[in-house]
């Protein structure tokens, strides 16, 4: 699939993420695989790897980015964030867009697996684009509060676009 098929909203956030060559990072929900394509393309040393629930989303990304996958810059699997295993810190970086679970349930043990596998001086980047602009109240509090109480300095970023928001948790 073509870089410009890829959403503005998507590309604000990974331009926001300032993804660096040598960033190890993890995508929770990777979908079509739109950020996994413009993450892999700025990465040179480091690695992305991608999780989702759905076999349909990660069949998407691994179909959309073969070549990234091919040269072992993208690993992507079907598993969700609370069975996830990955090497106690070693990601500079935690990724999504639209993962509902970070304010519409409790999710300590989720928060507290990022925040003990994120490096010192990394973050978690979580961007959403609510259905109706009355619900980005609610998702700035919820994705805050999780973000906070498992540890992370948290700030919120505007998009400038109408509904789509960031929330980032500083390690």
């Amino acid at each position: 699939m073509p870089a410009q098929t890829i959403p503005a909203r998507i590309r604000w956030a990974v331009d926001f993420m300032d993804v660096q060559p040598a960033d190890n990072i993890l995508e929770i929900g990777c979908g079509p695989g739109a950020a996994a394509e413009l993450i892999c393309s700025r990465l040179v040393t480091g690695k992305l790897f991608a999780i989702d629930r759905s076999e349909s989303g990660v069949d998407r990304t691994k179909r959309r980015c073969a070549e990234h996958v091919e040269s072992g810059r993208l690993t992507v699997r079907q598993i969700d964030l609370a069975t996830l295993r990955v090497p106690v810190k070693r990601l500079t970086k935690v990724f999504s867009f639209n993962v509902n679970l970070f304010w519409v349930r409790s999710c300590a043990e989720e928060v507290a697996l990022l925040h003990e596998r994120v490096l010192p001086g990394g973050a978690v980047y979580l961007f959403y684009e609510a259905a109706r602009p009355e619900q980005v109240p609610e998702i700035i509090r919820g994705a805050s509060a999780a973000l906070t109480e498992g540890g992370f300095r948290v700030f919120v970023v505007d998009s400038k676009q109408p509904s789509v928001v960031g929330i980032v948790g500083k390690r």
